[in-house]
């Protein structure tokens, strides 16, 4: 775990809830201003093809959302910001109206196959994607570019992995197409091999 993620999550109350618990809690050191993202993290983010978002609500309720795309579609920008196209969609703007109030966010990215969890807190904004030409360029697939309507830009605080008990794995369809395909492949190859020693064994013999 990250040490500024650490620090921010571990507040007075958790503390005390795991002192009632436990009988003592985690001990806090001191931490960086942001923990930046590294090599690791990066190569994890960029491999994703979803996520899911939490903001808050004026009202302090959490609101989570799921996004998603082709795999890279949250792009590192670099070490301490992240980026994403936002499209057309519902036009309930709820995540838009949250950080308008209150810029932090919390995303969990999941490795279902690998049972691996990532997740990374920021504070985010929003730019209108009209404004930003260049932008849209640069964050959204050609064939896309023309249902973008906002642009998210994420300012990561820090990051926190955790362990893979619990994860259940979970493959995409392409996924098990890419696991069967040497077994059809090899089902092929012996079908082929059937269908001509069944022609040899019909031939005459003269």
């Amino acid at each position: 775990m990250a040490t500024r993620f650490l620090q921010t999550m571990m507040t007075p109350s958790v503390l005390e809830a795991q002192r009632h618990s436990y009988g003592r809690s985690a001990t806090m050191g001191p931490a960086p201003e942001r923990d930046p993202l590294t090599e690791e993290e990066r190569l994890f983010i960029e491999a994703r093809d979803s996520f899911y978002m939490a903001t808050v609500t004026e009202t302090g309720w959490p609101y989570l959302q799921h996004r998603g795309g082709r795999p890279g579609f949250l792009q590192v920008v670099n070490p301490t910001q992240l980026a994403f196209a936002d499209y057309r969609g519902n036009r309930q703007l709820l995540s838009t109206g949250n950080l308008a109030a209150n810029d932090r966010v919390a995303l969990f990215l999941m490795d279902y196959p690998r049972r691996e969890r990532l997740k990374i807190l920021g504070q985010a904004r929003t730019e209108d994607a009209r404004e930003h030409p260049e932008l849209v360029t640069q964050l959204a697939e050609p064939e896309a570019r023309g249902l973008v309507e906002r642009l998210f830009f994420i300012e990561v605080l820090s990051f926190d992995w955790n362990c893979p008990k619990y994860i259940t794995p979970r493959f995409t369809v392409a996924e098990v197409e890419a696991a069967v395909a040497p077994l059809r492949q090899r089902i092929a190859e012996l079908e082929a091999q059937l269908q001509t020693r069944g022609a040899t064994a019909r031939t005459p013999k003269g």
